[in-house]
């Protein structure tokens, strides 16, 4: 169901909007929570590990992925929101074959270099097998990655956060399944994990991306290109800094698992349970913020910028809604969070995961503020200040991370530097707000030209 963000009540439109979208996260984060609950349970803590150690690998592709998606949204909210359906078009073709095209060129560059990453994360000897293993059939995966992500963006800049919610409810539940047939009954091992991941993804994205071209042929429209470099270049001026913030993201937590690694088996293990659910919660709060940004996107397209407050004082009500039951879970009852994930025979590994957890959960408000208000920086094309506010965490948490570790001589210091980093990018975020809001929101705007 395609809907117009820029008419209705913003309190009324954005909880109708988000709510799907946050249901979504929530299968979404199975895939990677059920891959490390059946290595951890079935298989054992060196499996866990293993998948573990691959993780901040496997999200450097999922933030390229991400980033794309969040970029190319913007231009067609935009478009969308201007009512300019022949660009809309031409933007959602020349978005999706741009999309396949980089997933392929990142495939076979992932698969030569695989080994080669592992290593320079200093990956222990008795788990880099399975995780090469783990790490070469996902990246085998990549197209259908790539393909989902730009379908849900095309999805959510029309307004339609409720479709690719029932694709992810199939795909995960098929997860799920073949997780365990694969672990379980073929004993397939790590291999197992990683391929119920593929083939349910594959699904998902294939028919993500057919119901995607029906919904787009109902949209009335004269004649348009399916593809435009033109068009490429209006999209890649909001996604590659979209890319290159995730992917620096991504790349700092290289850095930050390598520092990990050198700890042992034990704290990667620790630390693989509890990042996934450390990154359930951020992955909800980003989904906040990607809802303020497509519907700062329309509202910005339609000249209507007098609603962009009223929807962030919205956002805040539900960013506090969302942060407090993971704040509650993650802060009051680690020890069976961590559970989830290993037996309660290993308690070194729930020890790790249980500080993490106690360290970061309280710093959530503050970091689902960042988070939402960013989306409204992408959203009004405000690019160099919404990198800023990322890199600063970015360089924060990896700096902090090394120099802590090594003065405290544990991993907590690693732990530490997340609300650190946190703390200062979401106040740089509030200030360039702030600005833009004294400058532009105030004053009367006619639609933009696009």
């Amino acid at each position: 169901m395609i809907t117009d963000l820029t008419e209705g009540k913003p309190s009324k439109v954005l909880w109708g909007f988000s709510i799907p979208m946050l249901l979504s996260v929530v299968f979404q984060q199975l895939y990677n929570i059920v891959d490390s609950v059946v290595a951890g349970k079935f298989i054992g803590a060196l499996a866990l590990a293993a998948v573990g150690a691959s993780y901040p690998i496997t999200m450097i592709f999922m933030a390229i992925a991400t980033g794309a998606n969040v970029g190319a949204a913007v231009i067609i909210s935009q478009l969308f929101g201007a009512k300019n359906f022949e660009k809309l078009k031409t933007s959602i073709f020349t978005s999706v074959i741009s999309i396949v095209v980089l997933a392929a060129a990142l495939s076979v560059i992932g698969i030569i270099a695989c080994g080669g990453m592992l290593g320079m994360l200093n990956t222990p000897d008795n788990i880099f097998a399975d995780s090469k293993v783990y790490l070469n059939i996902y990246i085998g995966g990549l197209i259908f990655l790539f393909l989902y992500n730009i379908c849900t963006g095309v999805f959510t800049a029309l307004g339609d956060s409720r479709t690719p919610l029932y694709f992810l409810i199939a795909s995960s539940v098929g997860n799920i399944i073949l997780d365990i047939v694969f672990v379980v009954v073929f004993d397939m091992g790590v291999a197992g994990v990683a391929w119920a991941t593929f083939i349910a993804q594959g699904i998902s994205s294939l028919l993500a991306f057919t119901v995607m071209l029906k919904r787009i042929s109902g949209i009335k429209s004269g004649k348009y290109k399916k593809f435009s470099f033109r068009m490429l270049g209006n999209i890649s001026r909001v996604a590659v800094p979209s890319i290159l913030q995730q992917s620096f993201v991504s790349v700092g937590n290289l850095f930050i698992q390598s520092r990990v690694n050198s700890f042992g088996s034990d704290v990667i293990a620790g630390y693989s349970a509890a990042i996934k659910l450390n990154t359930f919660a951020i992955t909800s709060f980003g989904t906040l913020g990607n809802a303020m940004s497509s519907y700062t996107a329309q509202n910005t397209g339609a000249g209507k910028l007098s609603r962009i407050p009223q929807g962030l004082k919205a956002a805040v009500v539900m960013l506090i809604i969302v942060a407090l039951p993971f704040f509650a879970a993650y802060f009051i009852f680690p020890n069976a969070m961590m559970k989830i994930f290993v037996n309660s025979g290993e308690s070194g590994i729930i020890e790790v995961g249980k500080m993490f957890l106690r360290i970061a959960s309280p710093f959530y408000f503050i970091a689902a503020t960042k988070l939402t208000v960013d989306g409204i920086l992408r959203g009004a094309g405000l690019m160099k200040e919404f990198m800023s506010a990322t890199f600063a965490d970015l360089l924060l948490r990896v700096i902090l991370a090394y120099i802590l570790s090594y003065m405290l001589g544990s991993e907590i210091g690693i732990w530490l530097s997340w609300p650190i980093g946190w703390t200062i990018a979401s106040v740089l975020s509030c200030a360039f707000y702030a600005v833009f809001y004294k400058k532009r929101l105030k004053k009367a705007s006619a639609p933009m030209r696009l």
